[in-house]
């Protein structure tokens, strides 16, 4: 899946000024054709769907920033939820309950990019438009995007991974594994896709790699046990795509006696990742301001349920090939060195919330007070 930029992105923490500045001008693009009197200054009613409950990130961090820039927007607006709990047909389901209860706007993060195309296809015999969120539904007529520069992602957490690999003095060579994520996620194929645009250049050898199905940590878990007891000390290093698994395949390596832990990568900024980092575990993550992404979709369902057309950043193509307008946000990568300066900075997590009891002594070790 190509995304295609076509201007610089302001960091994140800049987004959250300038997110605001949304114009009421048509871009030209499908938007479902809502007419504008299908919802007024006043109340309006925005479907949200969310793809599974095994990811940290959805409950808390982007349902309840959701919520909070819509009421804030809009007193009156009311947000109708559901979680897909991982499960393709019962995401239909949930949606077809919104589209018959009348909403106004869907956000959709698709569970499976493919299938979700049927809901799509669904809200545009209602006029109903569709931003798909984090993850884009493979459909020419989603009327916007609302992610990160997933391929960059990828980049980052294998660029981590092969800086970290020369500072410990890793022969050029040495093995990794590689755990992906979902097979039904779009942004999984993105993030394998910019990870191996680092790691196939850089003369590691990838011993064996994994796409987990649903993101489940357990499989994560099961599939990288096997992985140590055929490969064992040859395995130096883990390309990992979210935090959620990375803790299954740390506690496979644990488990199969690996020490020292080699470097495992992870995603989402997830607090069970960012406390792996501190304790030493996981070496890094990408954080993702939810925030900003949040906000940012919230926006976009308002002025939509407005029957207005907001102008895009940029577009992101689908994996059919079709352009979708797309503001697409920019990720950062965290290590040690720069938790305060990131997560705990923007209000992610307090300190007191990532050095509990457990890692009191990491955080003092590393200057987290």
């Amino acid at each position: 899946m190509k995304i295609t930029t076509t201007r610089a992105l302001a960091a994140s923490t800049a987004l959250l000024l300038t997110m605001g500045a949304l114009a009421g001008c048509s871009n030209g693009t499908q938007t479902g054709d809502a007419p504008a009197d299908t919802a007024t200054d006043g109340a309006a009613t925005i479907g949200l769907l969310l793809p599974d409950n095994v990811t940290e990130r959805y409950a808390s961090a982007d349902k309840p920033y959701f919520e909070e820039k819509v009421k804030d927007l809009c007193a009156d607006c009311e947000v109708l939820y559901a979680n897909a709990d991982g499960d393709a047909a019962k995401q239909q389901q949930q949606a077809e309950s919104m589209l018959t209860q009348g909403v106004d706007v869907l956000v959709l993060d698709p569970f499976d990019g493919k299938a979700a195309a049927a809901i799509v296809n669904q809200a545009k015999a209602k006029s109903i438009p569709v931003i798909s969120y984090d993850r884009l539904v493979d459909s020419a007529d989603v009327s916007y995007y609302v992610s990160f520069d997933n391929e960059k992602v990828g980049e980052l957490q294998a660029q981590a991974l092969v800086d970290r690999m020369k500072e410990l003095g890793l022969p050029d060579d040495s093995g990794i594994i590689m755990v992906n994520g979902s097979p039904t996620d779009p942004n999984a194929a993105q993030f394998k896709k910019g990870a191996h645009n680092i790691i196939d250049a850089s003369g590691l050898t990838v011993l064996s790699e994994f796409d987990t199905p649903g993101w489940e940590p357990p499989k994560a878990q099961d599939w990288v046990a096997g992985q140590v007891t055929k490969f064992g000390d040859e395995i130096t290093g883990v390309y990992d795509a979210n935090d959620d698994t990375a803790g299954g395949a740390i506690a496979a390596l644990k488990a199969g006696g690996v020490t020292p832990l080699p470097p495992v990568t992870g995603q989402d900024a997830a607090l069970s990742g960012i406390q792996r980092i501190l304790s030493g575990d996981q070496y890094m993550t990408v954080y993702k301001a939810f925030k900003p992404e949040a906000y940012q979709a919230a926006e976009l369902a308002v002025s939509l349920a407005k029957g207005e057309s907001p102008e895009a950043d940029t577009t992101a193509d689908t994996a059919s090939g079709d352009a979708v307008p797309s503001f697409l946000l920019t990720p950062v990568a965290v290590t040690v060195d720069n938790i305060k300066d990131t997560v705990v900075a923007d209000g992610l997590y307090t300190v007191d919330q990532i050095c509990t009891a457990e890692y009191a002594e990491a955080c003092a070790a590393n200057g987290l007070k």
